[in-house]
């Protein structure tokens, strides 16, 4: 099964948390062992999985990248985003998690992320249910 989802940031660079899309994707699926593979269709834009419990961790991870990989920095791609794409090309644009006896499998202080890096913007989420 195959869900797809639009997803709307506010800010340049922002964490959306994206945790109960996953949880109705297998609800909806009915499946009871299996993966969840998040995958997002754009290049400035990722997913990740992390602390959800404490919004400062999500406030230090947006600084650390940007930190490290500075909107200015001399970069030959010129729309003015090149930070933007390396930093999506660090996070990743796809995860997979594991479904066992019908629910996502996550950590206690785990949740699902959406990471937009160039926004704001609305952007896709796709989400794939397999069974096994």
């Amino acid at each position: 099964m195959l869900f797809k989802y639009s997803i709307n940031s506010h800010r340049r660079e922002e964490l959306i948390d994206i945790t109960h899309y996953v949880k109705e994707c297998v609800k909806k699926s009915k499946i009871e062992k299996g993966i969840a593979v998040l995958f997002v269709p754009h290049t400035t834009a990722g997913v990740t999985i992390n602390e959800n419990a404490d919004p400062s961790v999500q406030k230090d991870i947006t600084t650390f990248l940007s930190q490290k990989v500075p909107k200015s920095n001399n970069y030959s791609h010129l729309e003015g985003n090149a930070d933007s794409h390396i930093k999506s090309s660090l996070i990743g644009p796809s995860i997979s998690l594991i479904i066992e006896e019908g629910n996502l499998i996550l950590g206690t202080w785990q949740g699902v992320y959406f990471y937009e890096f160039d926004g704001p913007r609305n952007r896709n989420l796709l989400i794939k249910i397999l069974e096994g």
